[in-house]
């Protein structure tokens, strides 16, 4: 079974890459988390990220100290998508929970032996994006999940930018198998997109890359140019499991949009949903035979939060509880994109072989 219940949970982070700074600036208002412990490859960038911390205590370690340490019940894993399945399957050997960022791993075939290995082991598995705990996506999913829009009928998701290269001073992995605007920035928008309109049962896709190389903008390698070998730009549609259709433009080679934002249609209502790459924003509805948009009140939510409560929300949710941040729905949501890749590829139409239940909803807090 997994390491014993405490109160708090006790984090140890491995790798403390560009991500980690949102997280650990997060844990000082996370009531059910306790950093103990950080690890990196480059162990000094560990004991920095653990001399500079904003909470007591924490411990630089090497990963497979960490990953061994009693003193750790649930690993943070931060690192990058390819790794994200041998950290997770060690650290589940270890008897740890854990919770990692998004995707979930590089494939869905990765994703089930995690899986499977959690459940083996008696331990759980979460993953991010948490950003749909906060208000504006689950403010828009109480309006969905009230009928303010009558029956839903369809949804539009969509991200562009010119490239994390611009800003990342490793943006190496962006570009390669694993990478790609779909499974980076993908999981935002469809995690939400199953939160307010359930699974999805089918897809078809389509996808390109402009250019083969990129240059890197900032830092010690900038200047250095890498090469592109994966989409780095991705359409797809969605076919979810209640008959509603969404659709998705997520790319890395456009220049810009006005709004990275989510847009429901219902029967007497259509809805515009904040960019879920954030935790807040305005919801607005045009109702039926109205001129102007309306904004919603906040009715749902955790206000005020980021990066961290999905773990602080795992942490609270008993063991005979399924996360909102669950294993199986970054797994469905996972098998979803790489099914887009899929049937970019082959010209056909992909069938989705999971499915999951929607999570709960966070009331108002």
């Amino acid at each position: 079974m997994g390491q014993p219940v405490t109160s708090p949970t006790r984090v140890g982070i491995v790798g403390v890459g560009a991500i980690a700074g949102q997280y650990l600036a997060s844990f000082p208002t996370l009531e059910h988390l306790r950093l103990v412990a950080v690890a990196d490859l480059d162990m000094d960038r560990a004991r920095s990220v653990a001399e500079s911390a904003p909470v007591p205590g924490v411990r630089a370690l090497t990963v497979d100290e960490l990953l061994a340490d009693p003193e750790v019940d649930v690993v943070l894993n931060l690192t990058i998508p390819r790794a994200h399945a041998d950290i997770a399957l060690r650290a589940i050997a270890a008897g740890k929970d854990v919770y990692g960022e998004k995707p979930l791993t590089a494939t869905v075939a990765e994703g089930v032996e995690v899986l499977a290995a959690a459940q083996a082991a008696g331990v759980r598995v979460a993953c991010a994006p948490d950003t749909v705990l906060g208000t504006g996506v689950q403010t828009a999913r109480a309006a969905v999940d009230a009928g303010l829009i009558g029956k839903p009928i369809s949804a539009s998701a969509t991200m562009v930018t010119p490239g994390h290269e611009r800003w990342h001073p490793n943006p190496d992995f962006y570009y390669a198998p694993g990478g790609g605007p779909l499974l980076d920035m993908g999981p935002y928008y469809v995690t939400a997109l199953v939160s307010l309109l359930g699974p999805v049962t089918r897809v078809i896709g389509a996808a390109s890359h402009t250019r083969a190389e990129r240059t890197i903008g900032s830092g010690p390698r900038a200047g250095e140019v890498i090469p592109v070998t994966t989409d780095s730009h991705v359409t797809g549609i969605l076919t979810h499991a209640s008959g509603a259709l969404s659709t998705l433009f997520m790319s890395f080679d456009a220049v810009a949009t006005r709004s990275s934002n989510i847009e429901v249609h219902g029967e007497t209502a259509s809805l515009i949903v904040p960019d879920p790459n954030g935790f807040e924003g305005d919801v607005r509805i045009r109702r039926l035979g109205e001129n102007d948009w309306e904004t919603l009140p906040v009715s749902a939510g955790y206000p005020g939060a980021s990066r961290g409560i999905g773990l602080d929300d795992f942490a609270a949710t008993p063991a005979d509880q399924t996360p909102r941040a669950s294993g199986d729905l970054a797994l469905h949501v996972l098998e979803i994109m790489e099914s887009v890749l899929t049937s970019a590829h082959s010209g056909s139409a992909v069938t989705i072989a999971s499915t999951v239940e929607r999570p709960a909803a966070v009331p108002q807090h």
